[in-house]
């Protein structure tokens, strides 16, 4: 396919309200913030804007305070497609850091997460301190205020460098699906020298998202809730966005002969694959027959999950 149709289908449907309420406890955070640290991934790009994955009304909000952005889940990107991070460092901007804040899996990957993290509170430092500090010149620890649209990591992070540098558990809850962190919580400490505090935030959508296409790279990276979207419509576009890289790993991990350009082919093999199955009741002239067929709805979502994994390879989404 050349290019993908939407149906007509209506973004602002996708969104459960501006989330003012997170905005307003983020701007009262503010004030006893000394840096933000803007969690965001590399999954998504656009034409206008450094990554997609941000949200302007966030960029509003941040004023003057000391900014970095940590490009997150970078584990799961496309290598031959990095030099988007380049286009996040603009002059002017946000100082930028990369991280992969899932369990590491294996000793390579672990030392490799250690030295991207290490680089954070030593930057998130530099940055304060190069900086007026204002109301809070006289005080000695540093307070960071996490944010990011949802689901890009921000608990993650916080749990990460609390583990790195304090060697103890997670302090506040993560999951796989936004809306997790619901208010904008107490300060974790994740550090002692320096002593610095992180702010967990709940993840804000702008109010509304012009572009549907954006919109769907959400909903694929998990920022928007998948019932909302479909996840019949986010997998046909899933397949659509892999055949047009040429990221062919689906044909191997469901046993296809080849690359489909239908969705139902795919997702047929990824039911039998999985034994993704219901039993429906057929109405027949004796009475009523359960009859087993497979699931579809399922099977995309297994498809979504594989993909958000990095099953499928590691694709990114512009």
């Amino acid at each position: 396919r050349e290019r993908f149709d939407f149906g007509g289908r209506d973004v602002a449907s996708w969104f459960p309200g501006h989330m003012a309420k997170g905005l307003r406890q983020m701007r009262a955070s503010l004030r006893r913030a000394d840096c933000l640290i803007e969690c965001t991934i590399i999954l998504l790009s656009g034409s206008h804007i450094p990554l997609s994955g941000r949200n302007p009304v966030l960029q509003e909000v941040l004023g003057i305070r000391p900014h970095v952005l940590v490009l997150n889940k970078m584990d799961l990107a496309d290598p031959h497609r990095k030099p988007v991070s380049a286009r996040a460092g603009l002059a002017g901007g946000p100082q930028v850091t990369v991280s992969s804040c899932c369990q590491p899996r294996c000793k390579q990957q672990l030392q490799s997460f250690s030295h991207v993290s290490l680089q954070i509170v030593p930057l998130v430092a530099k940055l304060v301190d190069a900086s007026p500090r204002y109301q809070r010149a006289e005080s000695t620890e540093y307070s960071i205020l996490v944010i990011g649209v949802p689901n890009v990591g921000k608990s993650s992070l916080i749990n990460s460098l609390r583990r790195l540098h304090l060697k103890k558990g997670k302090a506040t809850a993560v999951g796989g699906e936004p809306g997790v962190t619901k208010a904008v919580l107490t300060r974790i400490q994740v550090c002692e020298k320096p002593l610095m505090y992180l702010v967990d935030t709940p993840g804000v959508l702008p109010p509304r998202l012009e572009d549907v296409e954006t919109g769907m790279k959400l909903a694929l990276c998990g920022a928007i809730r998948d019932h909302l979207v479909g996840e019949d419509i986010m997998a046909d576009y899933l397949l659509y966005t892999l055949n047009k890289q040429q990221q062919f790993g689906y044909v191997q991990r469901y046993g296809l002969a080849e690359a489909c350009d239908a969705i139902e082919p795919v997702l047929r093999r990824v039911a039998l694959a999985r034994g993704r199955t219901q039993k429906v009741k057929v109405l027949t002239g004796t009475g009523n027959v359960n009859v087993t067929t497979l699931d579809y709805p399922a099977a995309a979502y297994e498809f979504l999950r594989d993909f958000r994994a990095g099953r499928l390879g590691r694709v990114t989404l512009d």
